[in-house]
């Protein structure tokens, strides 16, 4: 239920006798929301996170309760087992930022899952950032430039797979729907934060092609045809790259 992870305000009784209602905080007041299997929740628990994921405040019994800043959600979602669980609706697929796919590691990872997992003693997680320097880091992200090219190859990506622009005419009949302008907006704040962490100044063509995929796939949606005919949103998003960006968007 909503209550569960919103909270909920419970009435008490004082030791005079009076009565007052009481909120207690649901887990999303945090900083990472941690959201397993997230298809798993009703409907109205998903439709729940919406204001949340979007104005990082909820609103309950009338009263706006702001959250924990930086407020983020991490979720997964099991693509084997669907018995029992509920579609996403499009208006939260958007809040996400990106959508990773994380495949079978390596050998090598594989291997370092092993021992670091199996031994008798347990590794000791490190913090990495405080919470006033992930805001500040998120900052410097925003405030990096990006060139006209860059801002144009976004533009024309996001718009090239929308079956009802005129760029992604030969669409009309693989696509149900397409990237909105969240999906650019995505773009612009990933190719920033891609470029940063390799020690670059400004984004790239590249890092647009790079970021296409984790950014645009939970987007967009296969129509019947598409799916019938075997056709994937990673192909479609790829072929599209190419077209628009000269370069393959990553798989």
């Amino acid at each position: 239920m909503p209550a569960d992870i919103l909270g909920s305000e419970v009435l008490e009784t004082a030791k005079d006798g009076s009565r007052a209602f009481r909120f207690v905080e649901g887990p999303v007041f945090c900083q990472l929301l941690m959201a397993d299997e997230i298809n798993r929740a009703s409907p109205r628990t998903q439709s729940a996170l919406l204001q949340a994921m979007q104005e990082k405040e909820v609103t309950i019994a009338g009263e706006h309760r702001p959250l924990g800043k930086p407020f983020h959600v991490l979720a997964t979602q099991n693509p084997i087992e669907q018995e029992g669980t509920y579609p996403l609706p499009e208006a939260q697929l958007d809040r996400f930022l990106v959508q990773i796919d994380v495949d079978y590691p390596t050998r090598a990872v594989e291997r370092d899952i092993l021992i670091a997992t199996t031994g008798a003693e347990e590794a000791a997680s490190t913090q990495v950032f405080t919470a006033e320097g992930l805001l500040a880091a998120q900052n410097v992200v925003r405030r990096m430039p990006v060139g006209e090219t860059v801002m144009e190859a976004i533009l024309d990506l996001v718009r090239a797979c929308r079956p009802g622009e005129a760029e992604g005419r030969d669409l009309a009949d693989a696509l149900s729907w397409g990237p909105g302008p969240r999906a650019a907006q995505a773009l612009m704040l990933t190719v920033r934060a891609r470029a940063l962490l390799q020690g670059r100044l400004a984004p790239s063509v590249e890092d647009v092609a790079a970021l296409a995929q984790a950014c645009l796939t939970h987007r967009m949606a296969l129509s019947f045809a598409a799916r019938a005919r075997g056709e994937t949103l990673s192909g479609i998003i790829s072929r599209v790259s190419t077209r628009v960006l000269g370069l393959e968007a990553a798989a």
